[in-house]
């Protein structure tokens, strides 16, 4: 009873203490899982540059913006291999700029104001205002041109987008030039010597004869070697710096169970398909019924000859209007096409625009704008000026809205449609998803038939009986796996399997998968020789994946990179073997002759080989065989060289020196901007390397 007294008495407080050990045991569970970041913050942190931050936010933003240009480039709905691209520059672009800052932090670098406003009005302008406000007769900047873009800018409000705009292109100016400027104090201190000069001409004018045997790799079998682990390590410590990883990758194997259509899928698609033809010629609504019915839902706009699928061009282009074609098989989808007029329109159109932001004022007050600004043009404004003032376009911006020459499909629809339809000096105000345009047709050029015509299609898939027969098989493979049975399993179920070697952590596809981001992820959550922990789905395929080697960054192991190096191992015993073969043929032997004769091959006679291009006929480039040659002495047989190809012994004929070198001017600058343009693009990836950069992406795309 004293127990149970005692206890009753103080239940809340051993609650509240057994509430609190069970919290406190969460919270350091999840700190140890996440390496902390409950504490720290950090699941907005995607990278890290000598210990500065980069923010996952951050990035998103630089990607949104970078997305933004492609489309505006004509790019569209970007791919998922366009956007891997994107991502990919964005996050180099964000460490490029981080290293950079910290170096023109250290040098006290700077871009004055008078230096900044020199570049916009002085007398040796940045080449970017060259082009914005350039006279393309002179090729030098517009004056007037220029100093009227000024004080438009001056006189705008505050909020005016274009004033934002003008200072990002000033920001971005200052840091290309503060980039030029450090690239300049390291190029700068580059220097070519006679020596240097001298040396180089030579290795590229004086010759070498000479005649050599050789032992071919090749003719000694795989199989008649064994390395042993003293060979491994020797090789691992010879070629050690080769190994360094510059990110984290990762090799996992899997099986695909093919999820594509039955013929019976096929047969039921095409059904549907020959229902939807016959509602097509009746329907009064070609465009509506293209949203309703089509699978990729193309916008209805005149084609020219060629631009359609092949089996469809030649019909439309040749039959009445009305005529409706298919259902036909064309890339994965069932099509059917309905010609609903043609014309003859131009080949090529030249056209520029004003672009403006309905995003932020509203369509009615974008059409408004366009308008007005359309009355100024035709009463005398000049439209390039005018360009450079209001449109958001800012790549054709920069070059008074100039979009260049282009055909037909080149822009989006409704564009296209507004310039191929007009005549040249028209002005038209359309509107399509990147805003409202104000548009001016230049010129045009050529005349061809082109014909409007409705595309409806239906993708060939397999049906939900065929998706769950596969992936049921899929789903009991998985069940059966262990950690150790992957290959005895996928062998007795029948399966190929494939291997994905040296994954980065944000790689979108994989050798077999085109769409393996999520599997990529798995793979980088997961440890060596763990399995899959569902089926994964990728198109009409469904994988099952087995984690196999987990490679860090930075210098790999001898057991990381074992098979990796295991053809070349075989190489340097197999070179062991055949050097002694030619090192027996040498003895005794007073002839390159002699040595062919007792080692069972023939001798090959070689001229006029230089030291710059060490390539032998009929052979790779043999470094080190052509490098021994020219530090040899004529006449003298040489010991056996293991080479690219196999082992050989050689002997010098005779050199044949060029004559001397009286001005080295030449070759100095030769010499100096090889120097420079490697500097160029090694300076970046010296100062990464350093910058211990930490990349986190793997675990937020």
């Amino acid at each position: 009873m004293g127990v149970m007294g005692f206890l009753r008495e103080r239940m809340g407080k051993i609650l509240a203490i057994c509430i609190g050990f069970s919290l406190l045991a969460f919270i350091l569970g999840e700190v140890v899982r996440s390496g902390g970041s409950f504490f720290k913050d950090d699941r907005n942190l995607l990278g890290e540059v000598a210990g500065e931050k980069i923010a996952y936010d951050d990035f998103t933003k630089r990607v949104e913006q970078n997305s933004a240009q492609f489309r505006q480039q004509g790019q569209g709905n970007l791919t998922p291999q366009i956007m891997t691209y994107v991502q990919e520059t964005t996050w180099n672009q964000m460490v490029t700029e981080a290293v950079l800052q910290k170096e023109v932090d250290k040098l006290d670098l700077v871009v004055g104001d008078d230096e900044a406003k020199s570049m916009v009005s002085g007398n040796n302008p940045n080449q970017q205002i060259v082009q914005a406000f350039g006279d393309p007769k002179t090729g030098q900047v517009d004056k007037n041109k220029l100093n009227t873009f000024l004080n438009n800018l001056a006189a705008s409000k505050a909020d005016d987008p274009l004033r934002q705009q003008w200072a990002e292109f000033i920001t971005q100016m200052i840091d290309a030039k503060l980039s030029e400027k450090y690239i300049a104090l390291i190029t700068n201190g580059l220097y070519v010597n006679s020596l240097e000069a001298k040396d180089s001409y030579e290795a590229k004018n004086r010759t070498v004869n000479f005649k050599y045997v050789t032992l071919d790799y090749a003719s000694v079998p795989d199989n008649k070697v064994t390395p042993t682990d003293a060979d491994y390590q020797a090789y691992y410590d010879d070629h050690k710096a080769e190994f360094k990883n510059p990110q984290e990758t990762r090799t996992f194997d899997y099986v695909s169970f093919n999820a594509a259509p039955s013929k019976e899928d096929s047969a039921a698609i095409k059904k549907q398909a020959d229902i939807l033809k016959d509602s097509l010629k009746t329907t009064k609504n070609d465009s509506l019924f293209v949203q309703i019915n089509s699978e990729t839902k193309t916008p209805i706009t005149y084609q020219h000859k060629g631009k359609l699928d092949p089996k469809a061009d030649s019909v439309m282009f040749n039959s009445p209007n009305g005529t409706v074609y298919g259902p036909y098989l064309q890339n994965g989808l069932y099509k059917i096409a309905k010609l609903i007029d043609a014309r003859m329109e131009p080949d090529s159109v030249k056209a520029r625009h004003i672009l403006i932001d309905e995003k932020t004022i509203g369509h009615d007050k974008a059409m408004a704008k366009a308008d007005s600004i359309k009355k100024l043009i035709e009463g005398g404004k000049p439209f390039g000026v005018l360009a450079t003032v209001y449109s958001i376009d800012k790549n054709s911006a920069v070059k008074g809205g100039d979009l260049g020459t282009f055909s037909r499909g080149t822009m989006v629809a409704p564009f296209d449609d507004a310039v191929f339809s007009g005549k040249k000096g028209d002005l038209k105000i359309v509107s399509t998803q990147f805003g409202v345009h104000l548009i001016e047709i230049e010129d045009q050029k050529g005349s061809s038939k082109s014909a409007k015509i409705a595309v409806v299609d239906l993708p060939l898939k397999a049906s939900s009986g065929t998706q769950t027969a596969v992936y049921s098989k899929a789903q009991g493979f998985l069940g059966s796996l262990t950690k150790e049975n992957f290959d005895e399993q996928a062998k007795k179920a029948g399966l190929t399997k494939k291997t994905a070697n040296d994954v980065n952590g944000v790689a979108s596809s994989v050798v077999g998968i085109e769409n393996a981001r999520e599997i990529v992820r798995w793979a980088f959550g997961a440890g060596k020789d763990d399995f899959s922990d569902k089926v994964y789905i990728a198109g009409d395929q469904y994988i099952v994946a087995h984690l196999v080697q987990i490679k860090p960054k930075g210098t790999l192991s001898l057991e990381a990179v074992k098979k990796q190096i295991e053809p070349m191992v075989l190489k340097k015993v197999k070179g062991k073997l055949l050097s002694d073969k030619l090192q027996a043929a040498l003895n005794g032997s007073s002839s390159i002759e002699q040595v062919a004769q007792k080692a069972g091959v023939s001798v090959k006679p070689i001229q006029n080989i230089v030291f710059a291009n060490p390539v032998i006929p009929g052979a790779p480039a043999e470094y080190k065989l052509v490098g021994t040659i020219f530090g040899s002495q004529p006449n003298k047989l040489s010991k056996p060289v293991e080479g690219q190809q196999g082992v050989f012994v050689f002997v010098v004929n005779s050199f044949v020196n060029p004559a001397p070198l009286t001005n080295a001017v030449r070759e100095k600058q030769q010499l100096g901007q090889a120097v420079a343009q490697r500097a160029n693009s090694e300076i970046y990836e010296a100062l990464k390397d350093k910058a211990n950069v930490k990349d986190y992406r793997a675990k937020f795309l």
